[in-house]
């Protein structure tokens, strides 16, 4: 099972209000097919934390019944395992913000993602020795 990192919802649903330059459009045409596998069936995980910035960012940009058809996607799709966030998770992820210096919830999704096994995330995100897929 890969992880998924927020920023591949935002990437496939928001609506750029500029024209996207050529690696832009890439990575937009590059998320909606990981979600398009995703409504398809593959599983995936995410945290907690991760749903929330999805909600945040969603509900601010997307008209919010649009929103909440995604957020309730998430959490009740039988191929998308969310799990819980500790506050020892939190901790653990803090540590690695400093010694990385990324944000607590990438920190957060790799510490959750390493505890369960998992080795691959979708992300454009590189700051984790992880092997990103990106399609």
């Amino acid at each position: 099972m890969r992880f998924v990192d927020a920023s591949i919802f935002v990437h496939a649903f928001l609506k750029p209000k500029r024209e996207l330059k050529p690696h832009e459009v890439k990575i937009e045409e590059s998320a909606k097919e990981i979600v398009r596998r995703i409504n398809d069936g593959e599983e995936v995980g995410i945290t907690v934390v991760q749903v929330a910035e999805i909600a945040n960012l969603l509900e601010n940009y997307l008209p919010l019944s649009e929103a909440l058809k995604v957020e309730e996607f998430l959490l009740l799709a039988k191929n998308v395992n969310v799990s819980d966030v500790t506050k020892r998770d939190c901790l653990e992820a803090l540590k690695i913000c400093r010694e990385r210096n990324v944000g607590l919830s990438d920190a957060i999704a790799y510490v959750v993602m390493m505890k369960s096994g998992a080795d691959e995330i979708y992300s454009f995100d590189g700051e984790f020795n992880v092997k990103r897929v990106i399609t």
